[in-house]
């Protein structure tokens, strides 16, 4: 895969030293703002709304790209076959507003990306809802849906208004929360004390042979109860085509992305295929112009057998523009994933006793 360096390594690295010392103050008084709103959800001066019935939050305190989706995926299969579930998500980068049920005619725009893959995913056995207040959410669930057994709410560590019984707080192995700084010095939404309000860490995009010493290593870092970290890592699926049919031997991919940290999805399909990559902001909104762009580069590759590929979050987008492009005329594939934890049968029997006691 071709490389532009912008700048030498030593200089990257003592250019972003001195941008984090500059932007610390900044930080300290961001963080004090939000350590002082969590105390006084603490104490009960600002309200929560215990959500009634069975509730897991997936969340984290960084933003974006630790790999929330798949964990709430690994949940639902985890637990569909015998609970009633309702996956609760803001829509991040939807053009809608306000509490929506999603039904066969949401699309990435009106409900957003991840929602609309968990809906593909898992519909009819699963519910899903969108609604940027969480709480007004979670009423109208228990209202529309009174069988619901279960509220899976996906990014919500820090809606305080409402509360979950069960947290799962997600954090990248290649940027643990432990290493890093609050907002904008750093990734942080909160202080990471925020971590104690977590019943359970999960360590997520691990090496698929990290050694049992690592982990120990990682743990004393996070300052957490060991026995509640676990650790898990991708597992690529297959590539699955949604325009032409796939391509048989592919040598070149053109892989396209608009999500957060697309980094261990361009060392996967660097082992087998000569890449070159189009990186587009998190929940990028693609236009017209975009798809252009993207066939125009896909045209200068000099090999015959070669496809485009993106991520299931991507394709939800993507799959709105598939009769109003040429898509149709090219090979577009998105790349499947699921993911492995460590201890696994600890975990799912604790997350089942909790979800089934009465």
């Amino acid at each position: 895969m071709k490389t532009i360096t912008i700048c030498n390594g030593y200089n990257y690295i003592w250019n972003m030293h001195q941008l984090r010392l500059f932007l610390l103050p900044i930080s300290w008084i961001y963080g004090l703002i939000t350590f002082i709103r969590n105390k006084l959800f603490d104490v009960g001066f600002f309200k929560q709304y215990s959500i009634p019935k069975k509730s897991i939050c997936v969340g984290n305190l960084a933003i974006g790209g630790t790999g929330k989706s798949p964990h709430v995926n690994y949940l639902v299969n985890l637990l569909k076959e015998s609970t009633k579930i309702t996956i609760l998500s803001r829509g991040y980068g939807r053009k809608t507003r306000g509490f929506i049920l999603a039904d066969n005619l949401s699309t990435g725009s009106s409900i957003g990306d991840e929602p609309k893959m968990y809906f593909n995913r898992f519909n009819p056995s699963v519910q899903v809802v969108v609604c940027e207040k969480r709480a007004e959410g979670v009423k109208k669930i228990n209202k529309i849906l009174p069988d619901n057994e279960l509220i899976i709410l996906d990014d919500a560590f820090q809606h305080r208004a409402v509360k979950a019984e069960v947290n799962l707080l997600i954090t990248d192995y290649a940027s643990l929360f432990s290493s890093d700084y609050v907002l904008p010095a750093g990734n942080l939404r909160e202080w990471k004390i925020g971590k104690n309000r977590a019943d359970y860490i999960i360590v997520s995009k691990c090496p698929s042979k990290i050694t049992e010493e690592a982990k120990e290593i990682i743990s004393k870092q996070l300052k957490f109860n060991s026995a509640k970290i676990f650790f898990s890592t991708i597992k690529y699926g297959a590539l699955i085509p949604f325009t032409s049919t796939l391509e048989t031997n592919i040598e070149a991919i053109l892989l396209v992305t608009g999500i957060a940290n697309p980094k261990p999805l361009i060392q996967e399909l660097e082992k087998k295929h000569t890449l070159k990559t189009v990186e587009f902001p998190d929940h990028h909104n693609y236009t017209i112009s975009d798809i252009e762009r993207i066939h125009q580069i896909f045209d200068t590759f000099a090999v015959k057998n070669k496809a485009i590929v993106t991520t299931e979050k991507d394709f939800m987008r993507f799959s709105e523009m598939i009769e109003t492009t040429k898509m149709n005329k090219y090979p577009w594939i998105y790349q499947s994933i699921e993911i492995e934890i460590d201890r696994k049968d600890i975990f799912n029997k604790e997350i089942k006793e909790y979800v089934n006691t009465i």
